[in-house]
């Protein structure tokens, strides 16, 4: 059997890739075959990063097929609008950012974008053709290969990896993307275009290629492609589901090591330095946002993340933290003593947010909307605070009155973004394969003189990570201790 010049023996490759033969003697199917296998991409792929991305995969979990059926939906989702007419629709990805100069931001994809093809390199842009007649065609604009430039910034995918890599139809550098469109315009009348230029992602292709194409007076109409993609994107597959459990066990394990770091004296930011640790250790990629690490009073800031404040014996922590897993988030939050024990005062509100969470969690079934839970809670919250004098015993509106002491909504839903798919209304009814935050929170500035003075100062709030399914809501972070019992026993242990 002829063997390539390339390879040190025939078992080295696939047997089969040796039966055709080319005058050399050399197999050019091996030929092909080694160079691919060689090849860098502009992302993990298979044959360079084997212990992250499986042969099949794009991005870790995710096939060609599951991405490959994501456009297939949301094309059938575009027909069924108007079934007589093309429809095209364009999806940039996100550019990089840059902090001083040269030096870059860490790039984060537009989530949208790798929702529906897994490509991670910036200046990117998804053209998706469909009509009643054709299956969708998908086209992959890419950053053109540069040798000059992947010396300093790492290889790129270019036209060949890209289709190897995604499975796309076809894929052309992103210098072409203006003669393309021209050619679509010259091609088709009357078409529906679907974009989104309201929340321009990348300003460097809108401003630069797509602007004129957008305001052509061609289209039949214009619809917001985001709206259609995110009634997808919220219902997640059992690949992305598996993904989600993981990255809330990473953090969920991450949180028990902080409370056992916690000490009196302790830095904020420490502790945010810990869960960084914790969570990449555990092979997350990045925190999934900055995290809120707020002791005492500060817990009052519900977006507190300045983290740089000494954490004094006798006070409460807020965390507010979460990791991103091969591009998946999870958002927990805990409320713990830093000496190791609650105080009388700090366990009796403690307790009335922890009655709340449960009950919310009850809620968390097909049919209930996310905003029908908010009014549950602050009910709840009403009448508990009642009970121990925050609200007067004379109020009879406590769903109004219980709004300062939370002013944020229960629940968001959780997926590809912390805060995800921001089109999708909170009176939409839940379903299975929803995931969403449940996480409510009673704040008491020190400065709320009309408040019993054992109360004051404290902020504490109890978010868990919930999936809709056709029974019981599952609680993918119910690693992460919020019992006071058990939290006290972890402390104990430090």
């Amino acid at each position: 059997m002829k063997v390539c010049i390339r390879c040190l023996s025939p078992g080295s490759i696939p047997s089969f890739l040796h039966k055709r033969t080319c005058i050399r003697g050399v197999s050019c199917v091996t030929q092909s075959y080694i160079y691919q296998s060689r090849r860098w991409f502009g992302q993990p792929a298979a044959q360079t990063h084997p212990h992250l991305i499986k042969e099949g995969e794009v991005t870790p979990g995710i096939t060609k097929e599951e991405y490959r059926n994501r456009r297939h939906l949301l094309s059938s989702l575009a027909l069924q609008t108007e079934k007589s007419r093309n429809h095209i629709m364009l999806v940039p990805s996100a550019t990089k950012q840059f902090m001083s100069q040269k030096i870059p931001y860490p790039f984060h994809q537009n989530t949208d974008f790798l929702y529906l093809c897994g490509f991670m390199e910036p200046d990117s842009l998804l053209v998706m053709q469909c009509n009643n007649s054709e299956s969708a065609n998908t086209t992959l604009f890419v950053p053109k290969r540069n040798i000059e430039e992947e010396k300093w910034d790492g290889p790129r995918s270019g036209i060949e990896g890209t289709i190897q890599l995604t499975g796309v139809d076809k894929a052309f550098n992103n210098t072409e993307i203006e003669g393309y469109l021209s050619k679509y315009l010259c091609d088709n009348s009357d078409f529906v275009l679907w974009y989104n230029e309201k929340a321009i992602v990348n300003r460097s292709l809108q401003e630069g290629v797509l602007k004129n194409f957008v305001r052509e007076d061609k289209h039949f109409k214009n619809e917001n492609v985001i709206t259609a993609l995110q009634a997808l994107k919220v219902l997640k597959s059992p690949t992305e589901i598996e993904i989600m459990r993981k990255s809330c066990a990473i953090a969920s394990e991450s949180f028990i090591e902080v409370m056992k770091y916690s000490y009196p004296g302790v830095n904020e930011h420490y502790l945010y330095a810990k869960m960084d640790y914790e969570c990449r250790i555990r092979d997350a990629e990045i925190l999934a946002y900055p995290p809120v690490v707020a002791g005492g009073n500060r817990a009052n800031t519900i977006h507190y993340i300045n983290n740089n404040k000494i954490i004094e014996d006798g006070d409460l922590v807020l965390m507010d933290a979460g990791c991103e897993y091969h591009g998946y988030c999870s958002d927990i939050t805990r409320t713990w003593p830093v000496s190791g024990k609650f105080t009388d005062e700090q366990r009796c509100i403690y307790d009335i947010v922890l009655r709340i969470q449960k009950k919310c969690l009850e809620c968390c079934v097909p049919g209930q909307t996310m905003n029908q839970i908010y009014v549950y809670m602050l009910d709840l919250m009403g009448k508990e605070l009642q009970k121990i004098g925050i609200i007067p015993q004379n109020c009879s509106n406590l769903v109004e009155a219980a709004k300062p002491f939370c002013p944020h909504h229960v629940s968001h839903y959780l997926g590809m973004d912390l805060h995800d798919t921001d089109h999708v209304t909170t009176n939409q009814q839940l379903q299975p394969g929803m995931v969403i935050t449940i996480e409510p929170g009673i704040y008491l500035p020190e400065d709320s003189y009309n408040i019993p003075s054992e109360f004051r100062g404290m902020g504490i709030r109890i978010e868990d990570n919930v999936l809709i399914t056709s029974s019981k809501p599952e609680v993918l972070s119910s690693g992460a201790p919020k019992e006071p019992e058990e939290i006290e026993m972890i402390m104990a242990r430090s």
